[in-house]
């Protein structure tokens, strides 16, 4: 049975599991916001997280004004995969290195080969 869990505490967990991640996957973030919907635009519950924007590899100009980059969580497909809070910290964890590797330019071959897809 999938876990339950409010968006205020899931919230919660996700900023717990932001503080948490080592300086240096952290240090070099720039212009980027953290958020969590519900599900993704298209319902697809195999989607727990999504990197959108520009990684740091194929910027070419990328200056003042421009709108931050996006990492996102879908709590929904989160708590479907999970069935306890042990499990979800875990998965909340290996989603947000997995989109910030996006941010970094990994590709999902490259974090599979890794152990992060």
């Amino acid at each position: 049975m999938p876990l339950e869990l409010s968006a205020e505490s899931f919230d919660e967990l996700v900023t717990e599991e932001l503080d948490a991640l080592a300086d240096e996957i952290v240090a070099h973030l720039d212009n980027v916001i953290f958020v969590v919907e519900d599900i993704s635009p298209d319902n697809d519950m195999g989607l727990l997280g999504l990197y959108d924007g520009i990684s740091l590899t194929e910027r070419s100009q990328y200056g003042f004004g421009e709108l931050p980059d996006r990492i996102v969580l879908y709590r929904l497909a989160l708590l479907n995969v999970c069935n306890t809070m042990d499990e979800l910290r875990e998965q909340v964890h290996i989603t947000l290195v997995h989109e910030i590797a996006h941010y970094y330019g990994l590709s999902d071959e490259e974090l599979d080969k890794l152990g992060w897809a």
